[in-house]
């Protein structure tokens, strides 16, 4: 039986573009002048205490007491004004709706559970919302994925997992399962298909479309 894992972030919310913007806002106002290239390039896919750790080298100190709360405020309200989801997401969890799904996401069950109601998929995985929060170890370790796919079900091998991150494909692979890069993020930068099949992707994708079309050798519909 095939299951598909979900990262979220920049597969099917297209907040990482938002989110970075707003980060790179704060962080140019401590003294590191920073662009929403440089965010994307320093801190995309990392825990939030490894990005907050990153930020503090860059800077020479401590970040202030209340700059993770007030970052984290910040991000979730544009979220609340700005967010999109990655074009075709729905459309293909609709396609596909008989075969069992979550979200593994490196980010907190706030953020993902405001999100999802911002885009109007909270009913559509329920309880099937898995992230960093749940596992002592977020990726590229498999703990994320494995923890997923045990609580849908599925056998790791059978497992289908659509990622835009390095680090998130290099966790589907050691968690032994299927990994597709997907490029269709506002957030993307070219060379970044290459370097997740160099980081053990089956395969990258541009849209949505190119992942229905890959599913549908295994699943017809």
């Amino acid at each position: 039986m095939l299951g598909f894992i979900f990262d979220f972030d920049g597969v099917i919310a297209d907040s990482e573009a938002l989110a970075n913007t707003v980060l790179a806002e704060a962080v140019s106002l401590l003294g590191q002048p920073t662009t929403l290239d440089d965010a994307l390039t320093r801190y995309m896919g990392k825990r939030w205490q490894d990005m907050v750790a990153s930020i503090e080298d860059g800077i020479g100190r401590p970040v202030p007491d209340d700059f993770s709360d007030d970052l984290k405020m910040a991000i979730l309200a544009r979220f609340r004004t700005d967010l999109r989801e990655v074009a075709g997401a729905s459309a293909f969890i609709q396609r596909f709706a008989s075969v069992p799904r979550c979200i593994a996401s490196s980010g907190s069950q706030d953020r993902l559970r405001l999100c999802l109601d911002v885009l109007g998929l909270t009913d559509t995985f329920g309880d099937n919302v898995f992230s960093a929060d749940m596992v002592t170890r977020g990726k590229p370790h498999p703990d994320i994925f494995l923890l997923a796919a045990e609580r849908i079900g599925v056998a790791p091998a059978d497992c289908l997992v659509v990622e835009d991150s390095v680090s998130g494909v290099r966790a589907g692979v050691a968690a032994g399962m299927t990994v597709i890069g997907l490029c269709a993020g506002s957030h993307l930068r070219d060379g970044h298909a290459d370097r997740m099949l160099q980081a053990g992707a089956a395969c990258a994708a541009g849209t949505w479309d190119e992942v229905a079309a890959i599913v549908e050798t295994l699943v017809p519909t």
